[in-house]
């Protein structure tokens, strides 16, 4: 069992996501913005940071920036549903542990979670 953050401003992708990776037997903190991820991820223990790229106060990349400063060794695996945001996450191969694109499935989320983990 991990301990996940996952950063997503869309209620129905946050509850399916929570759902996926509950029932995969990780426990789940829900955030709805990059800000409160950061504040979320300095302050208690995570094992993984799963974020939206494009969000309200804090986008994912600058997101993935601060905490490769303040928690660096935590990975963190960016979504988005924008190929141009996917493709300019790519150029941050180094700092995140993996990308998803939306709409993705329940296997690929969790191959993702899993993969990251196992970094």
């Amino acid at each position: 069992m991990a301990r996940v953050l996952v950063a997503e401003d869309e209620a129905a992708v946050a509850q399916f996501i929570l759902r996926a990776l509950g029932g995969a037997g990780h426990q789940v903190t829900l955030t709805g913005d990059g800000g409160a991820a950061l504040r979320a991820a300095t302050s208690a223990p995570f094992d993984l940071v799963l974020s939206d790229i494009r969000m309200p106060v804090m986008d994912g990349i600058a997101l993935a920036l601060a905490l490769a400063t303040d928690r660096p060794g935590l990975p963190v695996v960016l979504m988005t549903g924008y190929a141009a945001e996917y493709e300019r996450a790519e150029d941050f191969d180094g700092l995140v542990a993996g990308l998803l694109l939306k709409p993705f499935s329940l296997s690929d989320l969790l191959a993702a979670v899993e993969a990251a983990l196992a970094r």
